[in-house]
């Protein structure tokens, strides 16, 4: 299973204006996987993820996504996406929204189940804006799990969640990668990747630094230090 690769970036280039937002970005994840992707603020991380949803179409390079282009309808069907933030929510009740996106799919998750398995289901009749930042993160992470997909993106999954909440998050992610999930993480947490990750890649002003599994990334010193050591503040060389 883990030598099904379910994402394939190549010499992915983005330009707006004179930034070069991903400068020869090339990465894979692979199923059954925890892949982290680090990098500072500005490193192209969040542009990574619009091309490999289909929001956004990289200038040069090639991106596939369970053997498919972005944004195709098998594509779309089989990849699930955490944002850090879901404004457009703000009024909707959370059950609502889960039983909403759930008849978007053929085979959804039970929506009490997956809230049950997220810690929320006590939240099931508040809107969205009345959330706690934990819980709205917990819904967030449901919503991209509804559709049972094969490859899932989470963006910074435990900002903002008290240790209690983060050790079920973390558990959630183990449950999925042990079932041939893969899962491309991108967070600031150098001990969330570090406990998670089955491969790490290091961005800086668009492209990989830097990647090796966490045993070879820290063989000789901290992922903390790695990370320091490969990136400049905000992307920026």
């Amino acid at each position: 299973m883990p030598d099904t690769v379910l994402l394939d970036l190549d010499d992915v280039h983005v330009t707006f204006g004179t930034l070069n937002a991903l400068d020869g970005l090339s990465l894979q994840a692979h199923a059954g996987q925890v892949t982290a992707v680090l990098g500072p603020n500005g490193a192209g991380k969040t542009t990574m993820v619009r091309c490999c949803t289909g929001l956004l179409t990289p200038d040069a390079g090639s991106i596939r996504i369970v053997g498919d282009a972005p944004g195709s309808a098998r594509a779309l069907a089989e990849v699930g996406v955490m944002p850090q933030s879901a404004g457009a929510w703000n009024a909707i009740r959370a059950r609502e929204l889960l039983v909403h996106l759930s008849r978007l799919y053929n085979d959804p998750h039970p929506v009490d189940e997956l809230m049950e398995l997220l810690g929320i289901s006590h939240t099931a009749r508040t809107a969205y804006r009345r959330l706690s930042g934990g819980q709205q993160q917990s819904l967030n992470m449901a919503a991209a799990l509804i559709g049972r997909p094969r490859l899932v993106f989470l963006d910074e999954p435990t900002a903002g969640l008290d240790p209690h909440v983060r050790q079920r998050v973390w558990q959630v992610i183990r449950q999925l990668r042990d079932a041939g999930v893969g899962i491309v993480l991108s967070t600031h947490l150098m001990d969330e990747a570090s406990a998670l990750a089955d491969h790490i890649y290091i961005m800086d002003a668009g492209h990989v630094r830097l990647d090796g599994t966490t045993a070879e990334l820290t063989a000789k010193q901290s992922l903390e230090d790695v990370f320091l050591a490969n990136t400049n503040v905000g992307g920026v060389r």
